[in-house]
């Protein structure tokens, strides 16, 4: 079953500013002009003008055979519902800010973490740019600020659309210093829900691999979607931002293919583990109540064991049905490799996820894809 509508109006990790990460979606059943949540929004109505000359058949209704009336970028923009930002860099946000006040009609909704909120409040301020976003309704002001925690659960953004945000660590705050001298940076991961069907998917902000985090948070995202793996969950939008090659210490926070492969690993045994534990209270659920143990007990016994086992755990097929979305790749400035830079790094992926085996199919997005999940 189809369940949600993805387009790529960006894709890239820049620093080209025309394809930056920036993504419409919708429910399937829906038409995009009844309201699009934007998923980050680095490229723009520039990004868009472009797009609608190629992919004009995207926005249309299905029963339109008027073709005279061309859409334009400003009127798409303006079914944008809601924003959903994963953190406040740039190449996450400048189509927003340079459009805000000139499509909205109505305030707009920005969700995202108090940190991401409070960096666009600063943007917003009067002195990088007008003051055309609140925390409330305010009269000229087309931007509501909106805050979403970890705490929150799930939380409508939109129509029949609800999003649990959880935060990840994207490096250390500054390039030139250890992470140990400064913070991580902070980026979410959102779980984006069809609430109708239950349906979800996963989407990363740009992240760091736990094994070079001084704060590594990945593992709680991935406990947390391995249940859902893949009868729920069957899409997973993340980054790889450089190839194969690039030293740790110059990823800036950002993943490469290895550190791709090993994450999904990690989310391989988590699914594997998860699954041993459903055996095990299924199994506990259907026994004699004159065995000599209590059943808790059991329980209790075999899930200890299965988590301290977990990196042993084999981890072959465990991602069957899962689509695995490469995003984020950082241009090829020095145009080393002959193909796109995102087949270069999807292709490294896929070839080091088939060598684990984990039955996950990688797929490199282009700007201007239309997704069906």
């Amino acid at each position: 079953m189809t369940t949600f509508d993805v387009f790529a109006v960006g894709c890239g990790g820049g620093p080209y500013e025309d394809n930056l990460s920036s993504y419409f979606v919708k429910a399937r059943d829906a038409l995009w002009k009844d309201g699009i949540v934007a998923i980050e929004a680095g490229s723009g109505l520039g990004a868009l003008r472009r797009l609608l000359k190629t992919r004009p058949e995207v926005f249309s209704l299905p029963t339109e055979t008027d073709t005279s009336h061309k859409l334009a970028p400003a009127e798409v923009y303006s079914w944008i519902r809601s924003y959903l930002i994963s953190h406040p860099h740039l190449d996450h946000l400048s189509g927003l800010v340079l459009s805000a006040g000139s499509t909205a009609s109505t305030s707009t909704p920005v969700y995202g973490t108090q940190h991401t909120l409070e960096t666009i409040a600063d943007i917003f301020s009067g002195k990088i740019w007008p003051a055309l976003a609140s925390w409330t309704d305010e009269p000229g002001k087309p931007l509501r600020l909106s805050r979403l925690s970890p705490e929150d659960g799930y939380v409508s953004i939109a129509d029949s659309l609800s999003v649990r945000t959880m935060v990840v660590s994207h490096g250390p705050s500054s390039p030139t210093s250890s992470s140990s001298e400064h913070p991580p940076y902070e980026s979410s991961a959102f779980f984006l829900r069809h609430d109708p069907s239950a349906r979800e998917l996963l989407f990363f902000g740009d992240v760091e691999p736990d094994a070079l985090s001084t704060h590594p948070q990945n593992r709680d995202v991935w406990r947390t979607a391995a249940p859902k793996i893949p009868d729920v969950l069957s899409a997973l939008f993340i980054e790889c931002s450089w190839p194969d090659g690039r030293p740790d210490e110059q990823l800036y926070g950002h993943l490469s293919p290895a550190h791709l492969t090993e994450e999904l690993c990690n989310l391989a045994r988590e699914v594997v583990a998860s699954r041993a534990r459903s055996r095990v209270t299924s199994g506990d659920e259907s026994s004699s109540s004159s065995d000599s143990e209590r059943p808790s007990i059991r329980r209790r016994k075999r899930l200890r064991r299965s988590d301290s086992d977990v990196q042993d755990i084999d981890v072959r097929g465990a991602l069957s049905g899962l689509r695995v979305y490469i995003i984020h790749c950082k241009d090829d400035l020095q145009e080393t490799y002959e193909s796109p830079i995102h087949e270069v790094i999807a292709g490294q992926v896929r070839t080091l996820v088939d060598d684990r085996g984990l039955g996950a199919e990688i797929v490199a997005v282009e700007q201007g894809m239309l997704i069906s999940i």
